[in-house]
């Protein structure tokens, strides 16, 4: 059964002030004060136990699940929450760049950065364990449990400082001198969790080389390395430090040798073959909200959730607006693509309309629900859907569904980026394709493939080509805000944005051409909507048999909060750490970036 599993053992009383919550069907090991470390580190199931443990925390209500997973991403060029719009929202000024120390959502003992910060303190203490007593060598239970602890270490690190910037370094079991510390510069962190995953690498298995790593809830090689990559991208890449925006000055850490790292670590992933693109993107999808586990194939590695845990589709979903045929939890929709980015796809790219969804689930008649389109300003993620589990959701708040954390097309475009960067465009061009290819029927690839792709000669045109292949393959999984800040073009980008939303609101430009009424009726079924007028140029009438709906509701008010006016977001890449952080930290903890 798909879980996430938590540990009774290795609870750090007194550190975090961490709210446990168990459920029945978790595993409990040992608590420490029956067992001494040096058993529990030794015995390899005494051991997965304390190691699981350390992935607890994902699940904790104003953890990953609840406020993490939720917020964290927004706003992008690509992505927005629809509570960024609402005046005063505490959940808004998270999205909108203008975060405050004191935000309601954030501001408690038991948020985000608390249980990142119990993972880190779990994964130290079992590396410690398994590096004293384990003997944990490749090819060992013990040795693929040590560099599964390193590698959740690196995350909760990773994501630490993607949403913070400069974090406390702890890379040993908390000890009376060192409950408060200050802020480390991030790039010494970067340098540990990259040499870490190095050290890693070498002791998990590749997916399906073992019992151990046939599920994507588990650590594998394959991910591993792929993290690896992603990091050594972002550590050499743009990003706001307290003296501004630019790249780390560590020479450790340059270009050169962080794209080469990277590239590296791509390759060895794709030579491998022990990972691979999914034939369609849109069963991609599909199989993913169905729950489908098995390593080896697109997906690197998930976060796990209890069927009884988790709010992935309950936040990202196609909104329903009832309890209907399809789920018991009328959720979904909170955030969605910005109206233009539909309309930014190639109409032949296969990707469009999984991503990007102009319908919901309204409200049911005796428990039956159809697709009702909604306003121009409001479009869903179609990657995640209640309508294609295999399970009926029946929680109140939780939906269970996994959340992505990487996939193999980013390894694909990693390694499109650092050949380019280091070889030239010629070098990226079969990395690009190979997306491409899924995304276009066969009989448009010698256009849309190697056409598209070949006329891209310089180094420039194949980076812009990147950063919009990331648009068309990732909307909808929040990567894309790190990656503009990466590139430094967050605040170009977003102000660009609210440029193309104004043309698409007054039909100028680039968006000239699309229509401003749509024409629909209903399948056989009675519930999937057909459609004529999403296209550009879909602009004649349809007749009786169609119904009419005016596709022109797109606000200047909506428009502008995809940031706060009068804030750079460059200036705001990150969060303020919350006032009870700071407070509680015997005065060694401060914010910069102005906070």
């Amino acid at each position: 059964m798909k879980k996430i599993i938590i540990i009774s053992g290795i609870i750090l009383a007194g550190i975090l002030n961490s709210c446990q919550e168990f459920e029945e069907d978790f595993l409990d090991a040992p608590a420490q004060s029956t067992l001494d470390e040096s058993i529990i580190f030794s015995t390899p199931g005494l051991a997965k136990g304390a190691v699981d443990g350390i992935m607890e925390p994902f699940g904790q209500t104003n953890s990953y699940r609840g406020r993490f997973i939720p917020f964290y991403g927004f706003n992008s060029d690509t992505e927005w929450n629809y509570s960024s719009d609402e005046p005063g929202s505490s959940q808004g000024e998270l999205m909108i760049y203008d975060a405050k120390p004191n935000n309601s959502q954030m501001n408690s003992s038991n948020n985000a950065w608390a249980m990142m910060f119990l993972g880190v303190e779990r994964a130290n203490i079992c590396i410690r364990g398994l590096r004293n007593f384990g003997n944990p060598l490749p090819g060992t239970e013990l040795g693929q449990l040590l560099g599964e602890a390193l590698t959740l270490r690196a995350i909760y690190y990773a994501d630490l400082m993607k949403a913070w910037g400069d974090v406390p370094a702890r890379f040993e079991p908390i000890n009376s001198e060192t409950i408060y510390i200050e802020k480390s510069n991030r790039d010494i962190i970067y340098k540990q969790i990259i040499a870490d995953l190095g050290e890693a690498s070498t002791l998990v298995a590749w997916p399906n080389e073992t019992s151990a790593t046939n599920s994507v809830e588990r650590i594998n090689k394959a991910f591993v390395k792929s993290l690896r990559a992603r990091l050594a991208m972002v550590a050499s890449g743009f990003q706001q430090y307290p003296d501004g925006v630019r790249r780390s000055t560590d020479p450790e850490l340059s270009v050169q040798n962080m794209y080469t790292l990277a590239l590296n670590e791509a390759t060895d992933v794709i030579g491998s073959g022990s990972a691979s693109l999914e034939p369609s993107f849109e069963m991609f999808w599909k199989n993913y909200n169905k729950e489908v586990l098995a390593a080896g194939k697109e997906s690197l590695w998930e976060i796990p959730f209890s069927a009884g845990r988790g709010r992935v589709l309950f936040s990202f979903a196609v909104r329903h607006r009832g309890v209907d045929q399809h789920t018991g939890q009328a959720r979904g929709g909170i955030a969605g693509p910005l109206p233009t980015v539909f309309y930014d796809f190639d109409e032949e790219d296969s990707r469009r309309d999984v991503s990007c969804v102009p319908y919901q689930w309204g409200n049911p008649i005796e428990g039956i629900a159809k697709q009702e389109l909604v306003n121009l300003d409001t479009w869903y993620f179609g990657k995640y859907r209640y309508e294609w589990m295999d399970r009926y959701v029946t929680s109140t708040n939780d939906d269970g569904v996994n959340k992505i954390y990487m996939r193999y097309a980013e390894v694909l475009l990693i390694a499109a980026e650092a050949a380019n960067e280091l070889q030239g465009a010629g070098a990226a061009a079969p990395y690009l394709k190979q997306i491409r290819i899924r995304a276009f029927p066969s009989e448009l690839h010698t256009e849309k493939v190697d056409n598209y792709v070949n006329a891209l000669t310089s180094t420039e045109d194949m980076f812009n080509a990147i950063v919009d292949e990331y648009l068309y393959e990732f909307t909808g999984e929040m990567i894309r805000k790190q990656n503009l800040i990466r590139w430094n073009l967050l605040g170009a980008n977003l102000e660009e944005a609210k440029v193309k939303m104004f043309n698409l609101k007054n039909r100028t430009g680039e968006y000239a051409n699309v229509p401003s009424t749509l024409y629909y009726k209903y399948q056989d079924d009675g519930e999937t909507l057909e459609v004529y007028g999403l296209n550009r140029n879909e602009d004649v009438d349809q007749g009786a048999e169609y119904s009419a709906f005016g596709w022109d509701n797109l606000e200047d008010d909506i428009i502008n909060s995809l940031y706060k006016q009068g804030v750079n977001p460059d200036n705001r890449q990150f969060w303020p750490i919350w006032q009870v952080f700071i407070d509680g930290s015997n005065g060694l903890l401060v914010n910069d970036y102005g906070y």
